[in-house]
């Protein structure tokens, strides 16, 4: 998804300056990263709301991704992995975000650096145990729409959407302005990724602390699937938003306020 997106959703939705207010003077750095069919720019009407002097805000955009022309043929899931940790970098106490898939990818880079990642935040996410893959996961919930959309291209190595099913499956509260960029600028997904597991363990991945936001009218990753992966994920605090998969677009003001509590 690009920029443009934010741009309509700003001027339809509006913005507050009601998390700006509530930045705290000792919060973490925040790490957001954007899950799949989309980019780092599906961010972007949240970190404005985040960033604050003494705060350091990083959004990665996955290779193959947006403007990324990165062949699919070199995207792996430790691809993503490696570039979340180098976006990390040095940092510590860090508070890592992923969004739907990504739950996938910041798990794995917490098993990798744990004593880097302060915490884990599952926004309408996949809260794996060790040895799942996004795709044995997307079996185990049969009311989600993605299935029923979604084309499998592997002669090209890629996850493909319909875009007549876009605006449902992903964003369906969002204005119809953004619903029709999104449907007319959604991209295929890397396919490699998605069907590879995780590898976790308990002192590394289960020793950090794992905080879930739920969203309630979610067609991608549904509420109940959310609620089921929550209470067999050790998930030491639940908050919930009553959107669709892509609360960034359609409430961004209240997400910002969940992350910026989670990072004092």
């Amino acid at each position: 998804m690009k920029k443009a997106i934010i741009m309509i959703a700003m001027s339809v939705l509006g913005f507050t300056a009601h998390a700006q207010k509530i930045i705290n003077n000792n919060s973490k750095t925040i790490v957001l990263v954007h899950g799949a069919w989309s980019d780092a720019s599906s961010w972007d009407a949240v970190t404005p709301l985040l960033k604050a002097p003494d705060e350091e805000v990083i959004n990665v955009n996955l290779a193959g991704h947006g403007k990324d022309t990165t062949s699919f043929a070199g995207v792996t899931f430790q691809t993503y992995v490696d570039q979340v940790k180098a976006a990390i970098g040095t940092h510590t106490n860090v508070v890592l975000v992923g969004h739907s898939f990504a739950g996938m990818v910041i798990s794995q880079v917490a098993e990798e650096v744990p004593a880097q990642v302060k915490e884990l935040v599952f926004l309408a996410a996949a809260l794996p145990h060790d040895g799942d893959d996004l795709l044995s996961l997307a079996k185990q919930d049969p009311a989600s729409h993605i299935g029923k959309s979604l084309t499998i291209d592997q002669e090209h190595g890629a996850a493909i959407i319909a875009k007549d099913a876009v605006a449902d499956i992903f964003a369906a509260d969002a204005p119809q302005q953004v619903q029709e960029y999104i449907a007319a600028n959604i991209k295929p997904e890397p396919l490699v990724p998605l069907a590879t597991p995780v590898h976790l363990t308990e002192k590394n991945f289960g020793s950090i602390k794992k905080v879930y936001i739920h969203t309630v009218d979610d067609h991608a990753i549904s509420y109940p699937a959310q609620q089921y992966m929550v209470k067999a994920g050790k998930v030491a605090k639940v908050y919930t938003l009553q959107s669709s998969h892509t609360p960034f677009l359609s409430m961004p003001d209240k997400l910002a306020a969940i992350l910026i509590a989670e990072s004092k």
